[in-house]
């Protein structure tokens, strides 16, 4: 499928994260074509806070729209296959939301559905696609930190312990790991790569999700990732990368736009890095999306499908470690 130069977006799911997204669509410039709700009063309030010229009350409206090229799904985790699959069938590209499904088996099916059809099915890991991470990348293939020997990241926050919250609820894909811990496990993956084997403890709330979980993985050039993520206290959320000849150390809140030092073992500060960005900085994904577009292609450089899928099933392997299992899993 071909798409204009400029694509236009559906929001699919007008919730907070759409919220944050959509304002940052607009101050990149980019096209909001129209937003759908399975209420439409939701949809057209969100399409007046944010000028949007059409609103749908139901999902099945908006794919079919023949004004939207591209749909950012931004539903809770459970949904996030369901959604895609009707934005896929009806011709649409997709941008998911992390964790890009409830686990692999799904992620691999919206991957071949994508395929089957020529559309881009991308995960939002908005991080990935920001200025700092997209320089901390170049660093590290330069041979600046010389061998990397290990990576650490918490995703720590302090957020309700209503067993009903989303964040604990396992019918709507609850707990820290999935929520949260999606983005360590994913740095950690940025850097290393495919970790080779996975340890990980949690602690279980008392709505049977995790509220706490940790992480130790090894990878293929030996070096050690560590992460914590937790759900009932904010941490300092920041991360390092440990190598051989330099460090850099990511301020907080490390996954969003933010600065970083390369610093020497004598502690000498040998490059800073500061973000000056409009907006929150999800943009990015979004313009990385268009590009790929514009280019004819359908699949990510920066954050493959394929490994996108990995990852679901890394996620996948820790909530075994730890005894998470959401319904309807065998």
């Amino acid at each position: 499928m071909t798409s204009p130069s400029s694509p236009r977006w559906g929001i699919l799911g007008p919730g907070g994260i759409a919220r944050a997204f959509t304002s940052d669509l607009r101050t990149a410039g980019l096209d909001v074509a129209a937003v759908g709700s399975r209420r439409r009063e939701t949809a057209e309030a969100f399409a007046a806070d944010f000028g949007i010229p059409r609103a749908h009350g139901s999902y099945e409206e908006l794919v079919a729209d023949p004004e939207v090229d591209i749909v950012y799904i931004a539903t809770p985790h459970p949904m996030h296959a369901g959604n895609a699959l009707l934005a896929l069938e009806a011709g649409k590209h997709v941008l998911v939301e992390k964790a890009f499904t409830l686990n692999a088996a799904e992620a691999a099916t919206v991957r071949d559905a994508a395929a089957e059809r020529g559309l881009l099915a991308m995960e939002a890991m908005w991080t990935r696609y920001l200025p700092h991470m997209v320089r901390i990348r170049e660093l590290v293939a330069s041979g600046a930190l010389g061998e990397i020997r290990a990576v650490t990241a918490d995703h720590t926050q302090s957020l309700p312990s209503d067993p009903a919250h989303r964040i604990n609820d396992l019918d709507l894909g609850g707990g820290a790991l999935l929520d949260l811990g999606i983005y360590p496990v994913s740095f950690a993956w940025d850097i290393l790569g495919e970790p080779l084997s996975i340890a990980a403890a949690a602690r279980i709330g008392d709505a049977g999700s995790d509220t706490e979980v940790a992480t130790i993985m090894t990878h293929a050039s030996g070096a050690l990732s560590t992460s914590l993520s937790a759900s009932r206290g904010a941490g300092p959320n920041t991360a390092t990368i440990i190598g051989t000849d330099a460090r850099i150390d990511i301020d907080r809140v490390w996954y969003s736009a933010t600065s970083f030092r390369l610093v020497g073992p004598d502690g000498a500060v040998r490059e800073e890095f500061r973000s000056e960005i409009e907006g929150r900085g999800m943009q990015y994904q979004a313009l990385a999306a268009e590009r790929l577009l514009a280019e004819g292609r359908t699949d990510s450089d920066v954050l493959p499908i394929d490994e996108t899928v990995a990852i679901m099933a890394a996620l996948d392997e820790i909530r075994s470690l730890v005894g998470v299992r959401y319904p309807g899993e065998e």
